[in-house]
C-alpha cells in the first residue's frame, strides 16, 4: 500500500507495526523512527498541503483529531474524497485499538495482535506494582505553561501517572486537556511538576521559568527541586512509545519499586 501519515504518533503506530516502508510522505514533525526522516515532508501537522498530498496518490492517508485545529485537514481529505482514517486515541485502550484497526486495514493484523499483547503484558506488570504502592505522590504535568494546559482525567496521562505509582492532580476533570491557571495548580498542591511542554524541544525548556513564576517561591515541588522536564515525545504523542515514558517516569518516583529503564524499546526491544 502507499500510505501517507500526517501526524507524528500515527508514523509511530505505523512503525510499531513494520509499516514504515509503505510510508511515501509524511508530516513536518514526525522525526521517529530514523529510518523516515527522509521521506518528503507535506508541511506541519494543523496545515498540510493537500496538493501535494494528493500528487502522491495514496491508498490511504492516516489523519488525526488529537490536536484541535486538525479538523481542517478532514475537511479537505473529504473535499478530493482521498482514502482516509481519523484517529483520535485518549487512552492506552483506544491506541491498542487503533493499532488493531490499521493492522486490519492494512493486512498486518496479526502483527498488531502481537504489540497490542506486548502492550498489555508491560501495562498489566506495572498495574501490579502501582496498586502495591500505598503513597502515591501527586503529579502536575504541564503540556503549556502560558495559558496553562494539562491533562485531565480522559487522558493517557492520567493512566501513566496511576501506572508509574502517581496520581495526576486533574484527574478529577472529564476533560482530555484542561485549560487552567497557576493558582489553580498551586490549590491542588502537587509533590512533582512534569514539564512535557508540546512540540519544544527538552534541552528548550527551562525549569527556571517556573521558579520565577508569583507566589512559586515556596511552593513545595520548587522548594522541594521536584521540578522535571521530561522527554515530550515520549509524553505527549498517544502511541506506544508512552511505554518508553511510563517506564522512565515509574523510576523516576519510585526508583526502589520499579526497575530502571534498560534503553530498549518495550515492545520492540530496539535500542532507543
Amino acid at each position: 500500500m502507499r500510505i501517507i501519515s500526517i501526524c507524528p504518533s500515527n508514523t509511530e503506530l505505523l512503525a510499531y507495526l513494520g509499516l514504515e516502508d509503505q510510508l511515501i510522505a509524511i508530516d513536518d514533525y514526525s522525526d521517529w523512527p530514523k529510518s523516515i526522516r527522509t521521506l518528503p515532508r507535506l508541511g506541519p501537522d494543523l496545515d498540510i498541503d493537500m496538493d501535494k498530498l494528493a500528487s502522491f496518490e495514496p491508498d490511504l492517508v492516516l489523519a488525526s483529531l488529537s490536536v484541535p485545529g486538525m479538523e481542517k485537514n478532514i475537511e479537505r481529505l473529504k473535499e478530493r474524497n482521498i482514502p482516509h482514517i481519523v484517529l483520535q486515541p485518549n487512552s492506552l485502550e483506544e491506541i491498542c485499538e487503533d493499532l488493531l484497526k490499521i493492522g486490519e486495514l492494512t493486512g498486518h493484523q496479526a502483527q498488531a495482535e502481537n504489540v497490542v499483547e506486548r502492550i498489555q503484558n508491560l501495562l498489566s506488570r506495572y498495574d501490579a506494582i502501582s496498586k502495591e504502592i500505598v503513597d502515591k505522590p501527586r503529579l502536575y504535568w504541564e503540556w503549556w505553561p502560558k495559558p496553562v494546559f494539562t491533562p485531565g482525567q480522559t487522558n493517557w496521562l492520567t493512566e501513566i501517572s496511576r501506572l508509574a505509582g502517581g496520581k495526576n492532580i486533574f484527574d478529577d476533570v472529564d476533560k482530555a486537556s484542561v485549560q487552567t491557571d497557576w493558582d489553580d495548580v498551586v490549590s491542588r498542591k502537587p509533590d512533582h511538576i512534569c514539564l512535557v511542554w508540546v512540540g519544544v524541544d527538552h534541552d528548550k525548556v527551562n525549569p527556571d521559568i517556573v521558579r520565577k513564576r508569583p507566589g512559586w517561591s515556596e511552593f513545595a515541588p520548587v522548594v522541594d527541586d521536584k521540578i522535571h522536564v521530561l522527554d515530550e515525545p515520549l509524553f505527549c504523542r498517544p502511541s506506544p512509545r508512552l511505554l518508553v515514558g511510563l517506564q522512565k517516569a515509574a523510576h523516576l518516583l519510585h526508583p526502589d519499586k520499579y526497575p530502571d529503564f534498560d534503553g530498549k524499546d518495550p515492545i520492540l526491544g530496539t535500542e532507543i
